[in-house]
C-alpha cells in the first residue's frame, strides 16, 4: 500500500513541476522537468561543455545533486567562494570570478506557480549575478521551493534563513528561534531581494525543476 501512496506523491510532484515548467516557458525561460536529482545532474551536464568556466555561489542544491564533482571530472574551471580558509580578498575575487564565468549555476529560494523566481542575498553577489552576469544562467530548483503566489514565495524565502544562518555559524535571531523575525542584526543574511518576473533582456536562462526536495 505504501508504494501506491509513494507513486501518487511522485505523480503529484511531476504534475506540479510540469505546471511550473509551463509557466516558466511562457515567460521565456528554457525550462524542463527532471524527476530526480540524478536526472537534474544529467540535465545540467548536458548544458555545460567540457572545460567551461562555471560560477557556483552559495547553494546547497547544486552541491546536493553532485554537480561540483561532476564538473571537476569534466575539466571545468569551477569558481566558488565556499572554499574553506579563503582570505577576505580571495573571497571577493571568487565572487567576481563566479559572476564572470561562462555559466552561472545556482538554485532559488522560491518559484511561484506562475513562474516568478524569488531570491534573497546577504552580500548581493548571488542576486546580482542572477540579474546581470554575462554568462548563461542555470537554475536547479527542487519541488519544495514552489509557492502559490509572491507573498508565499517571500515567506518561503524567509524559511531558508534559519538553516543557512546555522550552517554559517551566525548569531542571528533566526538561528536562535528557528524562524525569521525580520531582524536588524549586523549578521543579518536577508538584505537584497530579487524577483525575476522573466529572464533579463538578452539573457539565456535555463530552469531545471526537480521532482524531489532539494536545498533549504
Amino acid at each position: 500500500m505504501s508504494s501506491q501512496f509513494d507513486a501518487a506523491r511522485s505523480k503529484a510532484r511531476e504534475v506540479l513541476g510540469m505546471s511550473v515548467v509551463g509557466a516558466l516557458s511562457a515567460k521565456g525561460y528554457d525550462a524542463v522537468f527532471a524527476a530526480t536529482k540524478e536526472d537534474a545532474l544529467s540535465a545540467v551536464m548536458h548544458l555545460i561543455p567540457d572545460g567551461a568556466s562555471v560560477g557556483v555561489p552559495g547553494t546547497v542544491t547544486i552541491r546536493e545533486i553532485g554537480a561540483m564533482e561532476a564538473l571537476a571530472a569534466r575539466g571545468c574551471k569551477v569558481y566558488q567562494h565556499w572554499l574553506p580558509n579563503l582570505t577576505p580578498e580571495a573571497r571577493k575575487q571568487a565572487w567576481l570570478d563566479e559572476f564572470n564565468a561562462e555559466y552561472f549555476l545556482t538554485s532559488a529560494n522560491a518559484v511561484t506557480r506562475d513562474g516568478r523566481i524569488v531570491n534573497v542575498d546577504g552580500n548581493g553577489n548571488r542576486v546580482s549575478a542572477m540579474a546581470w552576469s554575462p554568462g548563461t544562467l542555470i537554475f536547479v530548483i527542487g519541488i519544495n521551493k514552489v509557492a502559490a503566489n509572491l507573498d508565499e514565495a517571500v515567506s518561503r524565502m524567509r524559511e531558508a534563513s534559519p538553516p543557512n544562518a546555522i550552517r554559517l555559524g551566525l548569531s542571528t535571531p533566526c538561528a536562535q528561534t528557528g524562524y525569521c523575525v525580520n531582524c536588524s542584526s549586523p549578521a543579518r543574511i536577508c538584505r537584497a531581494l530579487l524577483i525575476l518576473e522573466a529572464p533579463t533582456t538578452g539573457r539565456k536562462t535555463h530552469v531545471i525543476m526537480v521532482g524531489e526536495e532539494l536545498g533549504y
